[in-house]
């Protein structure tokens, strides 16, 4: 729930979800024995203890990469800030303190945990996979004459060619990714983190009150 990062291609393990996707996260305002209960245990953890754009909107001044070597790189403007292998006490350390002293509103301390099997979802103890109709943005595109960045809604899967809005016509039914089955479970509630554009990171657009007004 940080920075949003394109890739082409991926791996979808079963009771997983995307291999690697939302492996890594960081705790806020908890201890350290809490922030390690996190680790394994999806039905104790709470999402306002963990550090997201949503509850710590400074962050959106920043990227976060994180590489097969198991290295976490942080960046400003395209500038690397930090490289640290999530392996090295020292260098988890180090980097814990520094977004602790980015900003005085971020709540402390700040604990960075890694499980690749148990990925650290919005929808805990839920496993999900999110999908986005391009069509749709474009139907709301119109509506309000304004474009909308498909990139800040930092879907796993976006679609193309559908009618808009028939993804909700999907719920409680099969689809077929190449050759993946998936189960269409239910629609994505929005949140805050929708009015940042990625592109820049400004706030442009209260979006879930848009959404409210037009549908």
């Amino acid at each position: 729930s940080l920075s949003f990062n394109k890739i082409d291609k991926f791996i979808v393990k079963f009771k997983i979800g995307v291999l690697n996707d939302r492996c890594l996260a960081f705790t806020r305002g908890v201890t350290k024995k809490i922030a390690k209960s996190y680790i394994n245990n999806t039905r104790k953890r709470k999402l306002n203890c963990f550090l997201t754009l949503r509850n710590t909107p400074y962050l959106k001044r920043y990227n976060f990469i994180f590489d097969n070597k198991k290295n976490i790189k942080m960046y400003s403007n395209k500038k690397i800030l930090f490289k640290t292998n999530i392996d090295d006490y020292n260098q988890v350390k180090n980097i814990e303190q520094y977004i602790e002293n980015l900003n005085t509103n971020i709540l402390k301390p700040i604990f960075l945990i890694y499980n690749n099997k148990k990925p650290f979802f919005d929808t805990n103890p839920k496993i999900s996979v999110s999908l986005i109709n391009l069509n749709t943005i474009r139907h709301i595109e119109r509506r309000i004459n304004k474009k909308i960045n498909f990139e800040r809604f930092r879907a796993n899967i976006y679609v193309d060619n559908l009618e808009p809005w028939h993804e909700f016509n999907l719920i409680n039914k099969y689809i077929y990714i190449n050759k993946v089955k998936f189960l269409v479970h239910e629609r994505i509630s929005r949140c805050s983190i929708t009015n940042i554009n990625p592109k820049n990171y400004n706030i442009d657009i209260n979006f879930p009150n848009t959404l409210n007004k037009l549908y």
